[in-house]
């Protein structure tokens, strides 16, 4: 039993480490599903529930906390939703999310972009983002 307990400490280690949803600390919504999330992200789905407009924001591809959070939180493949950006532009249907170059730019540009929408390490939350539950 207590090999069991070992094993499985890892993975909730690993939970409680993955990127976190964050959001304009105006957004009044503070729970999503993981497919209306995967919607937003994927730009399917362009407004917060209230009908504000949602303004997502991503890290660059390669960056390994990119990887983590769509895996992890959308459970797709990064390449998966860049795809989905590709189609939508250039068929002239839709834009892909902004690019930011850190967590640091995403930081500000959550905290300073009405709707906006991205995700952080625990270590960069303050006051000026508010976290959404993914449920």
């Amino acid at each position: 039993m207590a090999a069991l307990l070992t094993l499985s400490w890892p993975s909730l280690a690993a939970a409680d480490e993955s990127p976190v949803l964050v959001a304009h600390p105006d957004v009044r919504t503070v729970r999503l599903t993981r497919d209306t999330t995967r919607a937003i992200f994927a730009m399917r789905q362009r407004t917060w529930p209230d009908g504000q407009a949602v303004r997502v924001h991503v890290l660059n591809n390669d960056d390994p906390i990119h990887g983590r959070f769509v895996k992890e939180r959308l459970a797709v493949y990064p390449h998966q939703l860049q795809l989905a950006w590709d189609r939508m532009v250039f068929s002239g249907t839709g834009q892909a999310p902004t690019r930011v170059f850190s967590q640091a730019e995403m930081h500000e540009r959550i905290a300073n972009t009405p709707g906006a929408l991205g995700y952080l390490e625990r270590e960069y939350l303050d006051d000026r983002v508010q976290v959404i539950s993914v449920e």
